[in-house]
């Protein structure tokens, strides 16, 4: 892997991992509002769609 890839994979791991405790931690706002919230909904929404784009990048960069 070359150094921007690197560079790349580790900035991506690392949006991907506050992401994810972003999920969780709106998951338990959710959750306490007995899943009526919209606006928690639709931020978790993106978020989850960030982490997806995320993961497909990261799989890509092995055929870069």
């Amino acid at each position: 892997m070359s150094e921007d890839k690197g560079k790349r994979f580790l900035e991506l791991v690392d949006e991907q991992n506050n992401l994810q405790w972003g999920i969780v931690a709106e998951l338990a706002k959710l959750a306490k509002s007995d899943w009526k919230s919209p606006e928690l909904k639709a931020k978790l929404e993106s978020q989850i769609q960030r982490h997806e784009e995320i993961t497909r990048e990261l799989g890509g960069l092995d055929s870069l």
